[in-house]
């Protein structure tokens, strides 16, 4: 059951516009697109909250960091979801190691931009990093759906934040948000990206002592639905109607 939650849920955040002005708007499904559906749903009444989070962070040899975390929020009622960025940014760092300059090349790896559904990909070429991908899912049964987060921007357009260990953009456009960091003096890259029918999460690190994280995490909040003796008989009926005749 929670692989099929994991899946429905994944593809419903990776289907979301990005300003989502009509992510709550119904539309009909013809026959050759309910033929293709899998997994299980739910139907919008029983959401009582929706959200997705995802955060990038690049940490340099010399404990500088600069990232971004953008929280997205839908919740029963409202017209449209809520998206906030905040920017993670630490230029003082610890010191006590040199600065990691770049030591190989990354060659190869363009069609991972183009997969369908979710893709994660780490590449490296140095030492002692340590980086990680990850998804998380949490669902909830409940009639109240948490305070909404109302730290960091509203985004409406691209937010840009750079400091020694690098640069960061947060870019809404074309369905989709994508997270990017560059690090400095070509130590290497991160991108973040969901929606547009894919979720991705890749990093290269062309140096060493560097910690890079891409987390992403779904939070949904469903409606006990208690079932009553309306919807038992109504189900009864379903079940008669597809026996066999005769019998």
């Amino acid at each position: 059951m929670k692989n099929y939650m994991l899946l429905t849920a994944i593809a419903l955040a990776v289907s979301l516009p990005v300003q989502g002005a009509s992510v709550l708007k119904p539309e009909e499904l013809s026959d050759k697109e309910l033929s293709q559906l899998r997994g299980r749903f739910v139907m919008p009444g029983r959401v009582v909250h929706f959200g997705f989070t995802m955060v990038s962070s690049w940490q340099n040899a010399q404990g500088q960091m600069i990232g971004a975390k953008v929280d997205m929020q839908a919740q029963h009622g409202m017209y449209r979801p809520v998206f906030r960025v905040s920017t993670l940014n630490d230029d003082a760092g610890y010191g006590g190691l040199p600065e990691s300059l770049p030591q190989g090349t990354i060659t190869g790896g363009a069609g991972l931009t183009r997969v369908d559904g979710a893709s994660q990909s780490i590449r490296a070429a140095g030492d002692h990093n340590t980086a990680e991908n990850r998804i998380a899912l949490n669902v909830k049964y409940g009639n109240t759906a948490p305070a909404l987060n109302t730290s960091g921007k509203p985004l409406t357009s691209q937010i840009t934040s750079s400091n020694g260990a690098g640069s960061v953009q947060v870019t809404p456009g074309n369905n989709a948000l994508q997270i990017t960091i560059q690090a400095n003096n070509g130590q290497g890259s991160a991108i973040h990206k969901i929606g547009a029918g894919a979720l991705m999460q890749n990093t290269q690190i062309m140096s060493s002592h560097n910690v890079v994280k891409n987390l992403a995490a779904l939070d949904v909040v469903l409606r006990e639905n208690r079932a009553t003796i309306n919807t038992l008989n109504c189900n009864w009926d379903q079940l008669r109607g597809l026996r066999p005749s005769g019998i």
